[in-house]
């Protein structure tokens, strides 16, 4: 039954590719009405991966997720509210009404003031819009520690649904909107994934797709080696993909940046693998694809999220499962949240765009046939964030015999867990004058502390020199957030250094105060990272 069931899958998929095709000069044909089928299929397949995967999301932090998985096409109406989708949306928005090139300046404008909630990269690079940091600085390494975080990875998608057979076209839009909130590899997750969906309008051989999709990102590039790396343990043994779970959290999952010394992981390379282990593994069944990139863990609403899109391309909207189908359609008219956008206006202005960019790169569409000029993948220049960044130890604020207090700094207590007794949860100051300082040996250190809707502004010496003025205050939507980077820098001499934090008494308008809190500081060394001299099991035999 199983051998049966791959095989209609596979016949579907032939059936699909049949009204594509490929002449000798490089021109890509495809019909107007498989083409919008395709775009159907990758929206779709967004939507139902995201819901599939939500309630496990982080449950499963460096391990397999081994419970039930209880899925129902009902569930679909739940993309409605995941960021994976509506962020895109967002940016379809800004072409909407900035046109297709608008500058990137304008599309961080249109997300940082939309009403829904953010985080990580796309939160810092909010508060970075609002603290008057733009792209590409935004997303860059040294003011935004989730650089190499998943976030544009996970709303790429509508990127390479414009661009059919177009990754060079694809690449480039990326480089841009990527940029805004991300840097290296958080980057060329967001460009491997468009360039997936890119190359899946015109392959039905899945490992082909990833591998064509790979050479749109720097070859010596982390994310790039670990991809490389899904690929050589699926051929290896394409019947386990546990044991090459194994191996690779083996390898890969190392103390990320903006997560150091924990098992949640949000490092867009290794979140990228678990795309490309549900592609390879699946075999291009929905469920099995979903379900892999699910059961690896880690972000596993995102994950299965972009591997059943890549597949909804490859096999259509038609052709999908006709409970998912179903699920979609009932929920074809509902809007995303903070949008204008429904799966209905999603596909046909992404075929709307796709055919703009199809005729601006050399292509010609008439009613009944698109003709597209092919596209070898090029890959942007190779981006590094954090270089042999190794956490080295975490100083709590509480450790006072680590920091120097100047002036009135009290103790903030936060209810516990469930309503319980009050923690301490950080130290705080607010009047002109007030200093903190610490000395560490290390070549980098982030100071952590809150986000707030009283937050003030603060000056960082290092070194005893001004390095810049910091602003504490957030208040965006509502959404707060405690323990995060508010100022960090890497790439110094390794040796004894010195930060303070000198509070200014002074705010944005809006904020209800001038409170500066920390919470500890996280000090970083220069080391090799232990990938380096990580060999697979199978190649020490």
């Amino acid at each position: 039954m199983k051998r049966l069931k791959l095989y209609m899958i596979s016949l579907v998929v032939l059936i699909a590719f049949s009204a594509c095709k490929t002449d000798k000069t490089g021109i890509l044909t495809i019909s107007p009405k498989m083409l919008k089928d395709k775009i159907a299929g990758g929206w779709a397949g967004k939507m139902i991966g995201v819901t599939y995967g939500a309630p496990t999301e982080f449950r499963a932090q460096g391990k397999t997720y081994d419970d039930s998985i209880k899925w129902t096409p009902k569930d679909i109406r739940g993309s409605m509210w995941q960021d994976d989708i509506y962020v895109q949306l967002t940016f379809m928005m800004t072409m909407d009404q900035f046109g297709i090139d608008a500058p990137a300046k304008k599309f961080q404008e249109m997300f940082a003031k939309a009403g829904y909630m953010l985080w990580h990269a796309n939160v810092q690079a909010r508060k970075n819009y609002y603290d008057s940091i733009f792209p590409p600085a935004s997303g860059s390494p040294e003011f935004n520690s989730h650089a190499d975080d998943i976030d544009f990875q996970i709303e790429a998608d509508y990127l390479g649904l414009m661009c059919p057979g177009m990754p060079a076209t694809a690449t480039k839009m990326a480089d841009k909107i990527g940029h805004i909130m991300n840097y290296g590899d958080g980057v060329y997750g967001g460009i491997f994934v468009a360039a997936l969906y890119t190359e899946a309008y015109f392959e039905t051989d899945i490992h082909r797709v990833v591998e064509k999709a790979l050479k749109s990102i720097p070859a010596e590039s982390d994310y790039a080696k670990t991809i490389a790396d899904v690929i050589a343990l699926h051929k290896h043994n394409p019947n386990d993909w546990r044991a090459a779970w194994k191996e690779l959290q083996a390898k890969w999952d190392y103390d990320h940046f903006c997560t150091a010394g924990e098992n949640f992981n949000i490092d867009a390379k290794v979140n990228g693998a678990f795309i490309v282990m549900g592609l390879l593994y699946g075999d291009g069944d929905p469920l099995k694809t979903m379900e892999i990139s699910t059961r690896c863990g880690q972000d596993s609403d995102c994950n299965p999220s972009s591997a059943m899109g890549v597949l909804g391309v490859i096999i259509g909207f038609g052709k999908l499962p006709a409970d998912m189908k179903a699920g979609v359609t009932f929920m074809s008219d509902s809007l995303f949240i903070n949008t204008n956008y429904s799966f209905k206006k999603a596909v046909e202005n992404t075929y709307k765009y796709a055919n703009q960019i199809i005729t601006e790169n050399g292509g010609s569409t008439t009613e009944n046939e698109i003709n597209i000029a092919s596209q070898l993948p090029v890959a942007p220049p190779l981006e590094v964030s954090f270089p042999e960044v190794v956490l080295n130890k975490k100083i709590s604020v509480f450790e006072k015999d680590a920091w120097i207090f100047t002036g009135n700094w009290k103790t903030n207590q936060r209810a516990g867990w469930q309503g319980g007794k009050p923690l301490d949860q950080s130290m705080f100051a607010e009047k002109a004058g007030d200093a903190i300082e610490i000395s560490f040996t290390g070549s980098g250190i982030s100071i952590n502390g809150n986000w707030v809707k009283d937050g003030g502004k603060a000056e960082v010496y290092l070194d005893g020199q001004l390095v810049r003025t910091i602003d504490t205050y957030y208040n965006y939507n509502k959404q707060e957030h405690d323990n995060v980077t508010i100022w960090h820098i890497t790439g110094l001499a390794e040796g004894q250094h010195r930060v303070k934090l000198l509070v200014k008494g002074e705010k944005k308008p809006e904020s209800m105060g001038t409170i500066v809190y920390i919470t500890q500081a996280v000090i970083y060394k220069t080391a090799p990272k232990k990938s380096a001299s990580y060999k697979f099991a199978f190649e020490k035999i």
